[in-house]
């Protein structure tokens, strides 16, 4: 008996790509490139006042500075002074008026930073102040807004409320949430001899960079090339935010004939850039007496900052996701983003997702306290599920909701009704302490919400020796995407891992790239890149048979560097790609992909945004101290699905990853603001993020298996943004922990901090 075939590299676990370059130290970022001759720094002159209208700059006194090489203003910008990613109502040098604190006035460029931050000391800037607007209530109170409202609207729900036994009103607030990557914005721009100019940049859009400096600059985006060589961590602060420091390297080596590094501390970073949209929101709901939802309204409001950004399209999603997983007959969602005199705020994982979710889980929570039931089996009888509860809001089909089948798993598996026993048990006789245990689902939609966005391309070259080289549009920013691509392509070509290298992102080998977002850069990339694989075996197959001496009605197997055809034939990957060369085939092919099907009308809030979803459950077990209000995690059990996993390993550590982060967002983080608009959260010592101590004592996570999604890559689907959402289950269990010391509602505010728990203590037990 021969033996069997080996297999391809995908659906199996492996580490990072650059693991060992990461814990080594050897990982190379934006900062860690070698120094160009002549290089110079740049530095952003920030604005003392949140609101201001801007009188005059005196920049005079900086220019003597010894080694400053120029201190720019916009009417200096030689092209346009406008960098908006959507919307171009974005200025990368404030012009006529300041409107958030930290805001760029002037850029200085020097031989150093200390040079730099002297003249920036030098430069003095005459301003009107002006009453700033810093929360979204001041915003409502002055009809300060950002573009009109969104509205997605199905059923009667006049009627719908007339008939409910229980009608929930409540208020919801969300806040803000830093990105915190361990890499600050960073950006190197080099000239060269023809005039244009190399970008090297931490972003998740490098495309953005090339299109925006080149705006700047007046030039075509064929002068700018843009390179990622890794990206420290991003979470989409690095999506459309990355944009200005890139663009302000390039002008800088522009105007001075030199190389230019803009890079922020992380002070600066944290003072600057835009967080999570914190949202406000009313809502009004109806359930009848066995639970099941009938009406809901909601109305709601988001803090886009000072310009639109990305502000539009969170709404969007943030809207899309107020049903979670529940089918609500009537409804009516409306939302509108608000002008404030704060930095612009941006796309962050999960991209409004949370923010709508924790929404309609508010009024699962309440309504089950109203008809005392536990949460999970309020949540339960709602889910989606056969005609005609199987169409969302919007009206797109919900085909296949895995979340009923994974909910009873999960029950099941964690035990849920027997440690709802054990946990009442210990709270009878326990004064101080109490604990509580909560289950959360999740349905997440799966594609861009800016249709256009929904496309990749991959440029995959094959040398004579057999090698090849991997390009494609997507950034690697500590997620996996290189290692996902890494396997795509060699299990397409059926060449070793080893045979394969990937380069780094560059928009001269893929252009008019897509962000690294949405949790679509697998899903796109992938594709891409399969389809170039396919072209390049194409055109190699048939070289193939003539080494192999095989018809064309042959069968053949590619793996591992070999070509098996019938009868024990067998040659090598590299033979044929060597073959290939003396036969003048060409051996380098692009793919391109894009999202089939996605469509949404924004005036009737009807269409298909999505072109699936995922799901996935889970249960978080914590404790109470009541004299201080500290929580602890004992356990959590996840129970995910993503499909047929392209690596398993890898998705793992995202759902781990993304949930400890979201637990962040609900427990731990308040970015906060004096009343001037100036940052008070700019590093550490200010601002809590997660760390070690806050990871459950026991967390589970399993992967949904047997769950292939068709039409995606490998049967795969998306990981990055859907498990940060099971974090919800934290403020489940800390519900049903506050509910043991008193009666009536829990009110509990988000963050939920110890002094939010200690006031919703206080509260319970008044």
């Amino acid at each position: 008996m021969s033996d069997p075939l080996p297999t391809g590299p995908l659906h199996k676990d492996k580490p990072h790509e650059s693991a060992l370059l990461h814990v080594t130290g050897a990982a190379r970022y934006v900062d860690d490139l070698p120094d160009p001759p002549g290089l110079l720094y740049g530095l952003i002159v920030p604005s003392a006042h949140a609101h201001a209208r801007l009188l005059r700059v005196e920049v005079t006194a900086a220019q003597q500075v010894p080694g400053v090489h120029a201190v720019l203003l916009a009417q200096d910008v030689p092209g346009d002074n406008n960098i908006g990613p959507i919307t171009h109502d974005e200025p990368l040098l404030a012009d006529g008026a300041v409107h958030y604190h930290g805001q760029a006035v002037a850029l200085v460029v020097g031989e150093s930073l200390r040079a730099c931050r002297e003249a920036a000391a030098a430069v003095t800037v005459l301003v009107e102040p002006l009453p700033p607007i810093l929360s979204i209530r001041d915003a409502l109170a002055q009809g300060a807004f950002l573009g009109d409202p969104h509205i997605i609207a199905r059923g009667d729900l006049d009627a719908a409320f007339a008939a409910a036994a229980h009608v929930i009103e409540a208020e919801v607030d969300s806040g803000a949430q830093d990105h915190f990557y361990l890499e600050t914005q960073a950006a190197l721009a080099v000239p060269a001899e023809d005039g244009s100019i190399q970008v090297w940049s931490s972003t998740q859009h490098p495309t953005e960079i090339q299109r925006m400096a080149a705006r700047v600059l007046g030039v075509g985006a064929h002068k700018v090339v843009c390179t990622v060589p890794r990206v420290g961590g991003g979470f989409g602060g690095k999506e459309s935010q990355a944009t200005n420091f890139g663009a302000f390297a390039a002008w800088g080596a522009a105007v001075t004939g030199r190389a230019v590094k803009v890079r922020l501390d992380r002070a600066e970073d944290m003072a600057m850039t835009g967080k999570r949209h914190p949202f406000h929101s009313r809502y009004r709901a109806g359930f009848d007496a066995d639970g099941m939802f009938l009406a809901f309204a909601v109305s709601t409001w988001s803090d886009g900052g000072w310009v639109t950004d990305l502000s539009g399209p969170v709404l969007d999603r943030a809207l899309f996701h107020l049903d979670n997983a529940y089918y609500i007959p009537a409804l009516r969602f409306e939302g509108q983003i608000c002008r404030t005199n704060l930095p612009s705020n941006t796309a962050f994982r999960g991209f409004g997702g949370p923010q709508g979710m924790v929404v309609v889980e508010d009024a699962m929570e309440r309504a089950a306290e109203v008809l005392g039931l536990p949460p999970e089996e309020v949540r339960r009888r709602n889910y989606y599920g056969a005609a005609p509860r199987n169409r969302a809001p919007y009206g797109q089909l919900i085909s296949d909701p895995r979340v009923v089948t994974m909910h009873d798993r999960i029950v099941q598996d964690a035990d849920l009704q027997g440690r709802r026993a054990e946990i009442a048990a210990f709270n009878a006789t326990s004064r101080w302490t109490k604990r509580g245990i909560g289950l959360q689902p999740i349905k997440f939609g799966i594609s861009f919400t800016k249709a256009l966005l929904n496309q990749a391309g991959a440029l995959v070259l094959v040398y004579s020796d057999g090698s090849v080289q991997l390009n494609h549009g997507g950034t690697e920013m500590g997620q996996g995407l290189h290692t996902k691509m890494l396997a795509v392509c060699a299990h397409a070509l059926g060449v070793s891992e080893a045979a394969v290298r990937v380069m780094s992102t560059a928009t001269d080998k893929v252009p008019n790239t897509s962000p690294t977002a949405a949790s679509s850069g697998s899903d796109l990339n992938g594709q891409a890149v399969a389809l170039a694989c396919a072209t390049l075996r194409e055109r190699m197959d048939p070289v193939a048979r003539a080494v192999l001496g095989v018809d064309e009605e042959a069968a053949l197997t590619w793996v591992d560097g070999h070509i098996f055809g019938p009868g024990g034939a067998a040659t090598t990957f590299a033979a044929v790609a060597s073959r290939c060369w003396v036969e003048q085939v060409s051996l380098s092919a692009t793919g391109f992909y894009r999202t089939p099907g996605i469509l949404y009308d924004h005036a009737t809030g009807s269409g298909t945004p999505f072109f699936y979803f995922a799901y996935g459950v889970g249960i978080t077990e914590v404790e109470v101290q009541g004299l201080t209000g500290e929580m602890r995690m004992r356990r959590v059990d996840i129970l995910h699905d993503v499909g047929d996993s392209l690596i398993p390993s890898i998705d793992v550590g995202q759902v781990e990853g993304a949930f400890i982060q979201g637990i962040g967002w609900l427990t731990d983080e308040e970015v906060l603001h004096g009343p001037d608009g100036r940052a008070i959260t700019v590093g550490p010592s200010t601002y809590k993020i997660p760390s070690i101590g806050d990871v459950p004592t026991a967390f589970h996570v399993q992967l949904l298996e047997r769950a292939p999604q068709p039409g995606v890559i490998g049967g795969s689907k998306a990981v990055g943004e859907p498990p940060f959402m099971l974090a919800l289950s934290v403020v489940s269990a800390l519900r049903d922990a506050i509910k043991s010391f008193g009666a009536g509602p829990v009110e509990l505010g988000l963050p939920a901090t110890p002094e939010a728990i200690l006031r919703a203590i206080d509260h319970q037990k008044g």
